[in-house]
């Protein structure tokens, strides 16, 4: 990609930033979509979060029971706590 000016280069990367951004807490869920046909979507909980304003990476317990740390990229997205709590 060729930028003309620097602004226009600012202004792409900072929306690719907002774009990209991903926030999770104690308590969330990551759901990871299938990219394949009649491959379960992963589910998990997320159990500890590094960065403390919410960013990645995230400590993660699978529906599986496995735990591992989770860097979202791709079909990751997160449902908040709060909209799990009945």
């Amino acid at each position: 990609m060729r930028y003309t000016t620097h602004a226009q280069h600012t202004a792409h990367t900072q929306s690719s930033r907002l774009e990209a951004a991903v926030e999770a807490h104690f308590g969330d869920r990551i759901v990871v979509r299938s990219t394949h046909q009649g491959e379960a979507d992963r589910t998990g909980e997320v159990i500890e979060c590094h960065e403390p304003g919410g960013g990645p990476p995230y400590r993660v317990r699978w529906e599986d029971g496995h735990e591992g740390l989770f860097f979202p990229q791709g079909t990751a997205s997160v449902v908040r706590a709060e909209t799990t709590r009945g």
